[in-house]
């Protein structure tokens, strides 16, 4: 299965080592037919997880029904779950089908499965091991074929320990655990859902969309996220409302998350604030470090071949322009401000940048994917990824 195919068919934004292991888990289990467990933080998308799951098994082409366990009423949840039949109370006045009749065949999603009574676990477990039920009112069971994927964002091992969930369900349920990361657990993929959840808000309501600065998404992934995916959702269609078309800074962010400035100077006593995870920041000290050593070499092979290389007025060493760079337009500057030249701006990419840095980080430790892994700042199993990603399995093997 094709990941990439999968995130855009069901909506779920992200490029980051976590959101990477839960679609693996996806393409590994969707096929299969058995029951599953999302488990995660309010918010962080278990209902597009569940999504992707019924989009990619053999049911897909049957009803994906979906129950928010927590939202239906104790006196009542027998009946939305498994139907009725008439005059079983007051207002029963026809006979009517519950979720899992309507599911049969298909995909049953039930949200927050912590919050079922205990009588109605029972009744749950029944279905999951028999695909038995029984109407209220009704004195014969009926059948089901539906596949449960069900949902939390309790602690089911606690609850099972205060006896408020029953054992045998819990475990029936976990066949496989799929845990939806946090937010906070992800903030590389802020920048991603911030495009993508300004984009699609602006063009269905016609509004003028400029942008977030660069500044305002760095003070949006130091902001902590409680409520996750969600809460940054609604953020974001809220400052664009607010701000009427203007492009979004990193003061119009601080402000309506209600962070603001804590005094115009800067104590340079304090410890300095990072504006990036630090995997990031050490990312970013290794290809500067591998730029300046490929600069190194080509000023050293200059003076092997042609003597001593041309002097300017201070006696430094002059490197010709020509002398190889990475790509025609990633020259090196000591004393400029940037990394990167503003006028390479257009002419490179990140994938551009990435790929080289792994081609010679493999490179200068002989290919030892273990130490090129921790130099790059990245786990082996992403760096075996990227190098099948980037096509430099052949590179390297020659």
């Amino acid at each position: 299965m094709n990941i990439d195919r999968i995130q855009r068919a069901s909506g779920i934004v992200g490029r980051s080592d976590a959101i990477q292991q839960v679609m693996e888990m996806v393409t590994q289990v969707a096929p299969v037919d058995i029951s599953v467990l999302i488990t995660g933080e309010s918010g962080t998308g278990k209902e597009m997880v569940a999504k992707a799951l019924h989009q990619n098994s053999k049911r897909s082409h049957e009803n994906l029904v979906t129950v928010n366990c927590g939202a239906i009423p104790e006196g009542i949840i027998e009946s939305e779950l498994f139907g009725h039949k008439k005059g079983a109370y007051t207002d029963a006045r026809d006979d009517r089908k519950g979720y899992f009749e309507t599911a049969n065949k298909g995909t049953i999603f039930l949200d927050e499965i912590g919050e079922t009574p205990l009588e109605t676990q029972v009744k749950l477990l029944r279905v999951l091991e028999s695909g038995e039920f029984m109407p209220v009112g009704a004195s014969k069971t009926k059948r089901t074929d539906v596949r449960v994927v069900a949902a939390t964002n309790k602690d089911l091992d606690e609850l099972v320990a205060k006896g408020q969930f029953r054992q045998d369900l819990y475990y029936r349920l976990k066949t496989v655990t799929i845990d939806v990361p946090a937010l906070r657990h992800r903030v590389e993929d802020i920048s991603l859902l911030v495009e993508r959840f300004a984009l699609e808000f602006t063009r269905s309501n016609d509004m003028v969309y400029r942008g977030f600065m660069p500044e305002a998404i760095r003070a949006m992934k130091n902001h902590p996220w409680k409520g996750n995916v969600r809460e940054l959702k609604n953020f974001v269609e809220s400052i664009i409302v607010l701000e009427k078309g203007e492009r979004i800074t990193v003061e119009k962010v601080d402000r309506q998350l209600g962070r603001g400035s804590v005094g115009s100077k800067a104590n340079t006593a304090l410890p300095m604030l990072m504006q990036q995870p630090p995997e990031a920041a050490e990312r970013e000290l290794i290809l500067r470090q591998l730029f300046l050593l490929r600069q190194d070499v080509e000023f050293l092979k200059q003076i092997a071949t042609q003597g001593a290389p041309v002097q300017n007025q201070m006696g430094l060493p002059i490197i010709p322009q020509d002398s190889g760079e990475i790509t025609p337009s990633l020259h090196i500057d000591e004393g400029s401000e940037f990394f990167i030249k503003n006028n390479s701006i257009g002419d490179m990419s990140l994938e551009d940048l990435e790929r080289e840095a792994i081609e010679r980080t493999l490179k200068f430790f002989n290919n030892n994917r273990r130490a090129s892994a921790k130099s790059l700042g990245m786990s082996e199993r992403t760096l075996y990824r990227k190098i099948d990603q980037y096509g430099l399995e052949r590179k390297i093997k020659n």
